[in-house]
């Protein structure tokens, strides 16, 4: 319990404070400025861009989701052979640093010598896009990368999920008629709904965190940098570039506000849709 205060709740407790407060670039002389410091962010439009731009990756990204059910149920077909190597090779792009794979991702978007852009012109397109300096594309070239990141994650879940499934339930499904369609839709997703909700939630927090991807592929120079900039991009400029800390922690405030919103209207909007057995 004194780890938990110290190394979570102590931090919550400080951003309050802080967010209440202005001091200089070193976080000394604070003064008390009430919610002068909101007043100031919601006045702000770069607030407003931010929060649009958090909500659409994190949209895009839990399109992953259905994508990752399709692919577990393939993975765990009865009589499939090398599961675990189709389990494997979903998995480790997840274990990969996800700084180095964004640089990787940042070369395929290149727009001169990038592989997506050869593959373009191979197709004919003459003129594609320049994918993380175009305001219109950046945000979605990083929100596949992070749609790709996820669904090694979700395959090893739901993949975990379906074993729990009795085979029993499928083959009785299957003298009585049922198609495979009709099994999956009937059975496989109404009992995988457990893992599903669960990976709403994660995917949902993670989205909201958006920071290292946007860091790595989009930078701080880019032209592209304002139109793409998530939440938490916003508190690491206002915070560490800036020094407006007072700003900085009540945009972390902010953050952790929405992220219980959303939290907890999920958790109440599964008792609709996610079954317990």
């Amino acid at each position: 319990m004194l780890g938990i205060a110290v190394f979570y709740y102590w931090p919550i407790v400080k951003s309050i404070v802080s967010s209440l407060q202005q001091t200089d670039a070193f976080g000394r002389h604070a003064e008390f400025v009430g919610l002068q410091n909101y007043s100031d962010l919601f006045s702000s439009p770069d607030l407003s861009s931010a929060m649009l731009n958090t909500l659409l990756y994190t949209l895009s990204v839990l399109l992953g989701i259905p994508l990752s059910v399709i692919i577990a149920s393939m993975i765990e077909l009865p009589g499939l052979r090398f599961k675990g190597l189709y389990r494997a090779l979903y998995f480790m792009p997840y274990l990969a640093m996800p700084m180095a794979v964004a640089q990787v991702w940042k070369i395929v978007y290149n727009g001169q010598f990038g592989l997506l852009n050869q593959i373009l012109r191979g197709l004919g397109v003459n003129d594609p896009p320049y994918w993380l300096v175009t305001p219109g594309w950046a945000l979605a070239a990083v929100a596949l990368f992070g749609l790709w990141a996820s669904i090694g994650f979700n395959v090893i879940i739901l993949s975990a999920g379906l074993k729990s499934i009795p085979r029993e339930m499928y083959e009785a499904a299957s003298i009585d008629g049922a198609s495979r369609w009709r099994q999956f839709r009937s059975i496989t997703v109404p009992l995988l709904s457990p893992s599903i909700f669960f990976l709403v939630i994660m995917t949902s927090i993670s989205g909201f965190q958006l920071f290292d991807a946007l860091y790595a592929m989009i930078g701080t120079g880019n032209p592209a940098e304002p139109k793409t900039r998530s939440l938490v991009s916003l508190f690491y400029r206002e915070a560490f570039i800036d020094n407006n800390q007072g700003v900085g922690a009540a945009i972390a405030i902010v953050i952790f506000l929405l992220v219980a919103f959303v939290t907890f209207v999920q958790f109440l909007g599964q008792k609709r849709w996610v079954n317990y057995v």
